[in-house]
């Protein structure tokens, strides 16, 4: 019976090869198989701190209890075409993370793996190709306006760092931008942000975006907003445990410290809609901000990302959606590999 129930798998894989798909962020390895069109299985989520090498933990989760009973022919039929999204530019075989100690030769880790084909793209992009295939229920609007079909759409999210794309339409098709828009300058817009920002150049003489709209801004703003009203004492607290307080109300500070982040991404998403025309909308994405439910939906946010003089009225009709999906960029980078692999069905 096993033998029969082989033969069938097999037949069924000969028509929709299994591929593996990964999202690789600064903290966390996402992967997954895809044994059909959007059919995701074998999901694990494996720590980066806990493998070497990006290989290392490619292996580890090929050959985990997941992966066999999910597709229990990887051994007649092992993975031959992988597509990668990592929170990290792409140019060219060599890839080092910005925010993680791993490095790979796209190439090496290709033929070590034992693939055909292996696809690696910047986080961002593939998240952006997802887009389109986003339901309903898998994206939460914020504040008004209306997308207008076929048009730029934006993405942004802060998790270990800011993120930043854009899907621009091409007749049928979709084409991503590739971009580093979390590390554009951080611009204050009144008082208080002004001395938040002149207290922490004192550490970094160049203020990204990202250095303040991440995970990592979300306790360098606790800290600074600690050390300006005078808590030179005051315990270092991680991001989760900052956004948890807020979200209770347990700490005033925490507090405020969420209520800034949020209104310094309104005005950052707000300067990505309008570089772009992103009339079809802003997607914020990342794994902070589906985190804060309402305490996001009732913060400055909205107001931040329409307050342009001039443009207000320009951008209060273009809508902004958090992104609810669990898993989201795996749509993204399973249609950039099936692009990629035109002839192969999937």
């Amino acid at each position: 019976m096993y033998g029969d129930r082989l033969v069938q798998e097999l037949t069924t894989y000969n028509h929709h090869p299994p591929r593996l798909l990964a999202d690789i962020g600064g903290t966390n390895a996402r992967f997954a198989l895809e044994l059909g069109p959007h059919r995701f299985t074998a999901v694990l989520v494996l720590a980066c701190n806990a493998y070497a090498g990006l290989h290392e933990a490619i292996r580890a989760y090929l050959e985990s209890d997941t992966v066999r009973q999910a597709y229990p022919a990887i051994a007649q039929a092992p993975i031959r075409h992988a597509a990668i999204a990592i929170a990290n530019p792409v140019d060219g075989d060599l890839v080092s993370m910005t925010n993680h100690h791993w490095e790979f030769s796209v190439s090496q880790l290709r033929d070590g793996l034992g693939l055909q084909t292996l696809v690696v793209v910047n986080d961002f992009t593939a998240l952006a190709m997802a887009l389109p295939y986003l339901q309903p229920e898998e994206k939460v609007q914020v504040g008004g306006g209306q997308a207008q079909p076929q048009r730029v759409i934006g993405l942004i999210g802060p998790g270990t760092g800011l993120g930043v794309s854009a899907i621009i339409p091409a007749g049928k098709q979709w084409v991503p931008l590739s971009s580093e828009g979390g590390h554009v300058s951080f611009s204050p817009v009144d008082a208080e942000e002004l001395q938040l920002l002149q207290e922490v150049w004192r550490e970094f003489p160049h203020v990204s975006a990202e250095r303040l709209i991440s995970g990592m801004g979300i306790e360098l703003i606790y800290r600074t907003l600690c050390c300006l009203q005078g808590q030179t004492d005051a315990l270092e607290l991680p991001a989760a445990e900052i956004s948890r307080q807020a979200l209770d109300g347990s700490c005033p500070v925490c507090q405020k410290t969420i209520a800034h982040f949020c209104a310094m991404l309104g005005t950052v998403a707000g300067n990505l809609a309008i570089t772009l025309g992103a009339t079809g909308g802003v997607y914020i994405g990342g794994g902070i901000v589906p985190r804060l439910g309402e305490l996001f939906a009732h913060s400055a946010f909205r107001q931040r990302f329409e307050a342009k003089g001039r443009f207000v009225n320009y951008l209060a009709q273009i809508p902004t959606f958090v992104i609810t999906a669990e898993y989201p960029a795996f749509l993204g980078v399973s249609a950039i590999l099936t692009e990629r692999l035109p002839d192969i069905a999937c």
